[in-house]
């Protein structure tokens, strides 16, 4: 624990959503629904269904958060939402029913609070990939998720949304006016199926359940994005030059994505497909693009090769009022056996270990709040907000050699 702060009490039961709040959340969400004429395909789930039920969804910008609310409609919910969504107005989030989590830590209050919800008779609410996803494409799940299924001991039900990624990527948020969005809820597993199927095979059939793309489903379906910076910030997420190979290189600007070291070109449509100005066309969906610096982050794990050594910009959220900003630069080490961040705050050294099998991702922000781009690395009572400041380096391949320690063990 580092400093002498106030700590979030992650124990602290959820409320239940206040009536008088239902319909704001209402208001607040049904203009969006509608502004992009949201379709929602009920086929699938019963129309007898009625709570408590356990809600996945898939998880691709804030709007999730609406289209949700009109899927649940008129019903009320409790919702898995990390810290920093707290912070500010904690007050209120906890009137609506959220309840407060950390993200990539395994927490049993996590797990207590919501079966509080559930014995409410209300609907609970996961985003099980726990972050946005940084290009349209289903991100790795926990597979401590078919446990927690089989502990909620309710029907389980999925909620997956296309549109809202190619509306407000992850790499440049804000309104590209989308339309129409579609998701389909359907009634994955009975409370009876749960009780005879493993927690393994629970877990697979969710998987199954979450294969989504964006970016195919733009196509498939004619959504042209006519913003003259659609491409602004595509850079964040493809970070190494598939011409030259060269990382950290990228840069975007209006509709263009350049190489800064070979010079390469390739512009983004309106229909989201990538086209070499000159040459050849390494990638022109961009997911295959994301895939194939995987790959590459792939063989450096398996060779042993991989690591990063940087100084760190340090911003606590211990609590739900404020960041705490470190005076001192730290040090963050992210190689084959996980991150180690090692510092000292008030004259007091601090040295945090994060053991590659223990993660199977981390949580990466780009320009978060103006403040540059950063990963931000959880303990049961504490995240912190790590700025790297020293070299070339990339936090969505951060986040991709995350994922791949974890499978290497």
């Amino acid at each position: 624990m580092i400093g002498d702060f106030k700590r979030y009490d992650m124990t602290r039961r959820p409320n239940r959503q206040w009536n008088i709040l239902r319909p704001i959340t209402w208001l607040l969400s049904f203009p969006d629904c509608i502004s992009h004429k949201a379709q929602i395909n009920k086929d699938a789930f019963p129309k007898d269904l009625k709570p408590p039920y356990f809600l996945l969804c898939n998880h691709n910008a804030f709007m999730d958060f609406k289209v949700m609310t009109k899927a649940v409609f008129p019903h009320r919910a409790n919702y898995v939402v990390a810290i920093d969504g707290f912070l500010g107005r904690g007050w209120l989030l906890r009137a609506v029913g959220c309840i407060c989590n950390r993200k990539f830590v395994k927490s049993i209050n996590l797990v207590i609070n919501m079966i509080h919800a559930k014995n409410n008779k209300d609907i609970v609410v996961l985003f099980p990939e726990a972050r946005y996803s940084l290009c349209g494409t289903t991100a790795i799940m926990p597979k401590s998720l078919g446990k927690m299924v089989k502990k909620m001991d309710i029907p389980l039900v999925t909620l997956i949304m296309h549109g809202h990624h190619i509306n407000s990527p992850f790499w440049n948020t804000g309104n590209r006016k989308v339309k129409p969005v579609t998701s389909e809820m359907k009634l994955l597993l009975t409370k009876e199926e749960i009780k005879s199927l493993s927690a393994d095979e629970i877990f697979d059939k969710i998987v199954s359940a979450f294969q989504y793309d964006e970016y195919k489903w733009q196509k498939e379906n004619g959504i042209r994005v006519t913003d003259k910076k659609r491409a602004e910030g595509l850079h964040k997420v493809l970070y190494q030059c598939p011409a030259c190979k060269v990382e950290y290189k990228m840069s975007s600007m209006g509709t263009v994505l350049r190489c800064g070291s070979c010079n390469k070109a390739w512009e983004m449509s309106e229909l989201g497909e990538l086209s070499a100005l000159e040459g050849e066309t390494e990638f022109s969906h961009i997911p295959d693009w994301y895939e194939w610096q995987r790959s590459n982050v792939q063989k450096e794990v398996a060779d042993g090769t991989y690591s990063l050594k940087t100084k760190v910009r340090v911003e606590s959220l211990p609590n739900d009022e404020r960041f705490i900003v470190f005076p001192e630069r730290a040090e963050l080490i992210h190689d084959m056996s996980g991150f180690k961040l090692t510092g000292s705050f008030e004259n007091k050294p601090y040295d945090i270990v994060w053991p590659a099998p223990t993660m199977h991702a981390c949580h990466i922000e780009y320009d978060y709040f103006g403040r540059g781009d950063c990963v931000d690395l959880n303990t049961t009572d504490d995240t912190l907000y790590l700025f790297p400041e020293e070299g070339d380096f990339s936090v969505t391949k951060i986040s991709i050699a995350t994922e791949e320690l974890y499978k290497l063990n």
